[in-house]
């Protein structure tokens, strides 16, 4: 900082001073014989302006260790910027310096946030490119192994392995689009059991191959939701019991209401999960013993589907003992209003 720039800095004051002069100078002329006055006026400004020369050059030097340090760090590449900011010498200086800390701690978080999620997505994609290579490696095999097949069982394979790969794109697609759902839903009456009757329709073919039972209640329940999103959600939970259950096993499906939510809850007699991964099932990515040990997993379905029931207003539980059950519930909150006359 320099001077010229303090004094410009002081262009008030000095304005404010000048104006203070030229007022006592006239108090003192006109108010006091001629002779006396001017002898008076030249003695209060000279003693007055001696005075503001020390006072300018006194802030000057005080305050230029600020302004130089805190240029210093403007002009430097300094990353560590909240460790060595210069201290404050006046209230207006430490008011701009919380602000500027507060500021640059959210700036700080923020862009840590980001690459947080910019590596937990580069993790999602190798794990995606590595799920979505193994259909594509056994529709290789097939293709090399087809001597002697049946134009029926190759085709019936290829649609296996299509069906795998059509499940985990939709899945990167919803993971890709879950930061703009905003833009993407429409909340209304739908009929649930014609939801979860598509989604079982989906997966049929493993139902029948893995000799998998389907129990599912005859109650009709409407529920407030988003078809599309709602539908997905859905898969994923029926996917997730198809992949832990043993063939020839059971999932069963039951619609529940009492005075405070509706419930959807799917029910397999699978593998379970153990009994402290059950907290951490629905993070970004876990895989747990069970997704280790029992089959290859991207961690994804389980955290996508309670991101996506948290958006549209409901909620997701999970309650499992190991090698006896699993059961997955969709809760949907009633809303009630309470009129006041």
């Amino acid at each position: 900082m320099s001077l010229p720039d303090y004094i410009k800095d002081k262009r008030y004051f000095l304005t404010f001073y000048l104006c203070m002069m030229v007022f006592i100078s006239l108090v003192v002329f006109f108010g006091i014989e001629q002779e006396k006055g001017l002898s008076l006026m030249l003695y209060i400004n000279i003693s007055c302006f001696f005075l503001l020369v020390l006072y300018i050059s006194a802030g000057f030097l005080y305050r230029k260790k600020f302004y130089s340090e805190f240029k210093y760090l403007v002009e430097s590449n300094q990353e560590e910027v909240l460790a060595v900011l210069p201290d404050a010498q006046k209230l207006e200086q430490s008011l701009f310096l919380n602000l500027f800390q507060k500021m640059l701690g959210n700036y700080q978080n923020q862009l840590q946030l980001l690459h947080q999620e910019k590596k937990e997505q580069q993790e999602f994609i190798l794990s995606w490119i590595h799920e979505v290579k193994l259909p594509i490696a056994a529709s290789r095999l097939l293709i090399e192994n087809s001597e002697n097949r049946s134009v029926e069982y190759m085709t019936d394979k290829f649609e296996d392995e299509l069906n795998k790969i059509d499940d985990y794109v939709e899945q990167a697609l919803f993971y890709s689009r879950i930061d703009s759902f905003s833009k993407d839903y429409f909340i209304g009456e739908v009929h649930a059991n014609k939801i979860m009757i598509t989604s079982i329709k989906k997966y049929a073919k493993i139902f029948i191959n893995k000799g998998i039972r389907l129990h599912m209640t005859d109650v009709e329940m409407n529920v407030q939701s988003d078809s599309k999103w709602l539908g997905f959600v859905i898969d994923q939970i029926i996917a997730n019991s198809l992949k832990y259950t043993d063939v020839k096993g059971e999932i069963s499906i039951r619609f529940e209401e009492d005075s405070k939510e509706k419930r959807i809850l799917i029910e397999d007699n699978g593998i379970g999960i153990e009994e402290g991964d059950i907290r951490r099932v629905f993070e970004k990515g876990f895989t747990g013993e069970t997704g280790r040990n029992y089959s290859k997993s991207t961690g994804m379905g389980l955290y996508l589907a309670k991101r996506l029931a948290t958006k549209l207003g409901h909620d997701l539980s999970i309650e499992s003992k190991k090698d006896i059950f699993t059961r997955t519930t969709i809760h949907f909150p009633k809303i009630r209003s309470y009129l006041s006359f």
